[in-house]
């Protein structure tokens, strides 16, 4: 209570207090301080919720040191408050009756607490998608000889819920087209607004429980899952793919298969194979990045179910290509990136999925975009924010790093292992 001479005297100086306060020194007895309690009513602004055990309310008095916790009720008595200036938090996640999670904020500022009072704060929420973007890089970057290096591409995925997610049979797409584009794709009208269009689909391989993903945890996809730091590669890379858990090995013998585990080709303009050039990227300039699963009970094979293929009826594209339809009520997470702000003009991937998009301003700037932090659960992992706009959830022109903000490795990881 290093301050509570300093409160007393204030209060003594306004007028406030009735007792005198000739005798100074006698007022630092912690023994008189009158503590006072308050009631806190908040309101939620969100309907159907079922679990509240996450949600805590905070309040602290800085002048003091003080931090009062409390697990969270709609109607909250805290005692025992020492008289003076608190904010007051509310933070956490809720479930809902349909088992979504949303993450709640709420805050008091300032609150002049010197008699029993009570207090009404208002909590707003912001949906949990369990799998996420966490960092793309996909700019590339120069070499020693400053010739252009995009063999270190990486996309992150972190588990940002509070269940644990088994990844075997989740997708990776790119939508088309590739780069932004001022040629826009007329689709089928058939298709309505329920599809998006991929050029090559990837997928976690898996018997159902050989990838689980705990709640904190993130795992990371390579282009070419090497250090690619090494003098045989880009010393001047900035970053190290070596312990990432998945890579797109297209087989070729000049960039040798890594420990990672393979990732799954599924479509390639309508066929399973690769195809003949030995190498995959997403556009430097940015692309439109999918992730997806099948419902319940559905069987997803664009290759061999025509009805989940398409081509590009005003042949602005390409007249012959063939592209992958995916369903939007698939979609886990999407995020589209281009090479500029203005490039959000000419968008490929439907609002409903990424009203926004990002972007690091050049190529080959060895520069990435991570998704925003907005708190931490109580392990201290992240929560990071997904509005559903790539403009605002994503810090822009990164050095590009793994697990930014302290996620963790899963148990599986190669580097674990051995």
């Amino acid at each position: 209570m290093k301050s509570i001479k300093y409160f007393i005297l204030s209060v003594c100086l306004a007028g406030i207090l009735l007792a005198s306060c000739d005798s100074f020194n006698d007022a630092t007895d912690a023994g008189k301080v009158a503590y006072v309690s308050v009631k806190i009513k908040t309101n939620l602004q969100l309907e159907g919720l079922t679990d509240f055990s996450d949600l805590k309310v905070e309040l602290k008095n800085y002048d003091e040191g003080a931090t009062i916790t409390k697990p969270f009720a709609t109607e909250l008595t805290v005692d025992s408050i020492i008289p003076g200036i608190w904010d007051v938090f509310l933070s956490g996640r809720v479930k809902n009756n349909k088992g979504e999670s949303f993450l709640m904020n709420g805050s008091l500022s300032r609150e002049v607490i010197l008699k029993d009072r009570s207090l009404e704060m208002k909590a707003n929420s912001m949906a949990v998608t369990p799998l996420v973007f966490s960092e793309i890089y996909y700019s590339g970057s120069r070499t020693v000889k400053n010739t252009v290096w995009f063999r270190d591409q990486f996309y992150e995925i972190y588990n940002n819920s509070l269940d644990r997610i088994y990844l075997d049979g989740l997708y990776f797409a790119t939508l088309v087209p590739t780069a932004t584009s001022v040629k826009v794709a007329t689709w089928p009208p058939e298709d309505g607004d329920n599809y998006v269009y991929a050029d090559r689909v990837w997928k976690i391989p898996g018997n159902g429980t050989d990838y689980p993903l705990e709640p904190g945890e993130s795992f990371v996809i390579a282009q070419f899952a090497a250090n690619q730091q090494l003098d045989i590669y880009n010393p001047n890379s900035p970053v190290n793919c070596f312990s990432a858990e998945f890579e797109f090995n297209m087989n070729n013998p000049n960039f040798p298969d890594q420990p990672a585990v393979d990732m799954e080709h599924v479509f390639y303009y309508g066929k399973a194979d690769m195809g003949t050039v030995p190498q995959y990227l997403t556009a430097v300039f940015g692309g439109a990045y999918i992730i997806f699963r099948p419902k319940e009970g559905d069987t997803y094979d664009p290759v061999n179910d025509k009805s989940m293929q398409t081509k590009d009826l005003s042949g602005n594209l390409s007249k012959n290509q063939v592209y992958a339809k995916v369903p939007i009520s698939y979609v886990l997470d999407a995020v589209e990136a281009g090479r500029n702000e203005a490039d959000i003009q000419r968008k490929r991937v439907p609002n409903i999925l990424d009203i926004g998009m990002t972007y690091v301003g050049s190529t080959y700037i060895g520069q990435s975009v991570a998704r925003k932090l907005v708190g931490t659960n109580e392990d201290g992992t992240p929560i990071l924010e997904d509005t559903n706009n790539s403009t605002e959830d994503f810090d822009r022109n990164l050095v590009p790093q793994f697990r930014r903000y302290g996620s963790k490795m899963p148990a599986w990881n190669h580097t674990l292992l051995n």
